[in-house]
């Protein structure tokens, strides 16, 4: 069986990622493609899009939030995804187990044991056919059951009810909570999305982020028993190792370019699937770190990839009238990496604050000379 360096790996994630080069795709394919966006923080997905798209403006993917053409949800991992509004369809109810695991190990799930949960499901599913905020839920479930936490049954709710996030959530320039829906109340007109099977959504995970392990495919999508799916999809995949003689399982026909294709700097936001959807991320993290998970808004703080790898972190801090950028690189860049560096982020800069001065700043490590 052949070895697959975690070099060609790296290249082949760039380039299903649409991290290589710059794709002139619409918004909405890329999400499609990428089967969804990380969105814990509402901004993210526009700094992801923007590395990864020609000509991406923000105005395209706030058009697609408000007119409910993508969707916040939680989903893989139990996180919030910005996924199409028909994959919100396909992927919800696969990833269900994995919901429910996660909310039944919480804090919340233990809160609630004695509790009939179908019951605080379907009073919740008749409160959010209108948005409410988490509290103003749990205001109105405490009404009926007084002796639990309120807090408690919102989480159970959101948690383990296919629900959605409203705009302005989620569009660019706008602050909002988090406002919750019911999918059924949100997304009447939308027709259930093709291919929702474990067995189909493994492949387009492969398509986007492999070849991968049946770990990796676990870690990605919070659910077990992947290796038992992998087994039966083996007639259609083709396999490798990895440098530490782990089978990786890859789609037919899926790019596989050459290690040392040329990785252009790409900045990522503080949540990028591209750094969390592995159990093995040496691929593109290297020495064991951890990316920035930092509460907030997004689009003011990430990760940087030089040369396909995870070497730095960035933070924009702006004034009413400036704005600078801040590259804190984990090793003394060479100087075509930091010309290659401070270009893009020029480029960031000029998407993040078009108004007003703009300064990149890259800090070398102490002692660096």
């Amino acid at each position: 069986m052949t070895t697959i360096s975690d070099r060609a790996l790296n290249r082949a994630l760039l380039e299903r990622q649409l991290l290589l080069r710059r794709h002139d795709d619409p918004a909405r394919n890329a999400i499609e493609h990428l089967v969804g966006m990380q969105a814990q923080a509402p901004r993210a997905p526009y700094v992801a899009l923007w590395s990864r798209l020609e000509h991406f403006h923000p105005d395209e993917l706030a058009g697609l939030v408000t007119r409910r053409e993508v969707v916040r949800m939680p989903l893989m991992r139990a996180t919030i995804h910005l996924v199409t509004a028909q994959d919100a369809s396909v992927l919800r109810p696969i990833v269900h187990p994995a919901l429910t695991r996660s909310f039944q190990s919480s804090p919340f799930g233990r809160a609630l044991r004695g509790i009939d949960l179908d019951q605080v499901i379907a009073a919740g599913r008749l409160l959010l056919t209108t948005p409410l905020t988490r509290a103003e839920l749990a205001h109105e479930l405490s009404r009926r059951w007084p002796d639990y936490d309120p807090l408690s049954l919102a989480y159970a709710v959101t948690s383990l009810l296919p629900v959605v996030q409203v705009p302005p959530r989620g569009t660019w320039g706008k602050q909002s909570p988090a406002t919750w829906i019911a999918v059924a109340a949100l997304l009447k007109e939308s027709a259930p999305g093709d291919g929702g099977t474990l067995d189909s959504v493994i492949l387009r995970y492969l398509e986007a982020f492999g070849p991968a392990t049946a770990r990796d495919i676990a870690t990605w999508s919070g659910l077990s028993g992947i290796g038992t799916v992998l087994e039966s999809l083996r007639p259609r995949l083709r396999t490798f190792h990895n440098e530490k003689g782990n089978e990786l399982f890859d789609v037919d026909g899926a790019p596989l370019p050459d290690p040392d294709t040329p990785a252009p700097p790409r900045f990522l936001p503080e949540y990028d699937n591209v750094l969390l959807s592995h159990a093995n991320r040496s691929r593109v993290i290297e020495g064991n770190r951890k990316p920035p998970l930092a509460a907030g808004s997004g689009a003011t703080m990430g990760t940087l990839l030089i040369d396909g790898f995870m070497r730095a972190i960035w933070k924009v801090d702006k004034s009413e009238d400036r704005a600078t950028l801040f590259i804190d690189p984990f090793a003394v860049l060479a100087p075509t990496d930091a010309d290659a560096v401070t270009q893009e982020g020029s480029r960031l800069l000029e998407f993040l604050a078009p108004q007003g001065e703009r300064h990149v700043t890259i800090r070398q490590p102490q002692g660096s000379g």
